[in-house]
């Protein structure tokens, strides 16, 4: 069975042998989901926009089956103050976008990020690319089962304020889902957890995942949480 052990030099691969049963249906998703499924927003035809990925990184805690998410630092240019899944750009040295670059990314950003032990992690899937049109970035999620977890917190308080994990359950629970209303007039979903609003790309991402695994429950999509203009 293939593992992900080394961000630098080796190859990364896809592995689904050993998974646990839960996470059949979000292997299926990843399978079969197509890109205007997940998002109105794909990568440009002309191939501009800035490769990166992010670890869609699912655990299971003592509440059953977990994703891990950080909160960026207030001091970012970009999405400041936004829990989002641990990534970035790729580097050079992460290897060919359209190839096994993006795992490679995804794991040395979460490393960098949360202090996360990649050799823990099976990567089991990639989703189809999306395009986050504010900050020009083309995003590759990467899906991960934490197999052997390793402690994690915040690496440099200049990039990240806090790393948490968020059980599906709580996520799935209509009571903390609602729809953001920004100033622009977009309108997108939203999940309040962990003391912590979750919006935009990745609360879309999350949205997605739960609704085409199957879990998602009937929620009040009128709930509005109203964005400041500065988000």
């Amino acid at each position: 069975m293939a593992h992900a052990s080394d961000t630098q030099g080796g190859r990364v691969t896809l592995s689904t042998a050993g998974l646990p049963g839960w996470l059949d249906p979000v292997v299926h998703a990843a399978e079969t989901v197509e890109p205007l499924q997940l998002s109105r927003f794909l990568p440009p035809e002309d191939g501009a926009g800035r490769q990166s990925a992010v670890l869609v990184l699912f655990g299971e805690g003592k509440r059953g089956p977990e994703l891990l998410l950080m909160e960026r630092a207030t001091s970012l240019r970009s999405h400041a103050g936004q829990p989002s899944f641990p990534g970035g750009a790729l580097d050079p040295e992460d290897g060919d976008p359209h190839g096994d670059g993006p795992l490679r990314a995804a794991l040395r950003e979460a490393e960098e990020e949360t202090g996360l032990d990649p050799s823990g992690v099976q990567l089991f899937g990639v989703l189809p690319k999306l395009y986050i049109p504010v900050s020009g970035f083309v995003v590759t999620p990467v899906l991960g089962w934490w197999r052997e977890p390793s402690p994690v917190g915040v690496v440099d308080p200049n990039e990240t304020a806090r790393v948490f994990t968020v059980p599906v359950a709580d996520l799935t629970d209509p009571a903390h889902r609602a729809t953001t209303h920004h100033p622009s007039g977009h309108r997108g979903p939203a999940f309040l957890v962990e003391s912590a609003l979750v919006w935009g790309f990745t609360a879309g991402l999350i949205d997605r995942l739960l609704h085409y695994a199957g879990w998602e429950r009937p929620w009040d999509r009128e709930k509005l949480v109203p964005l400041d203009w500065r988000s």
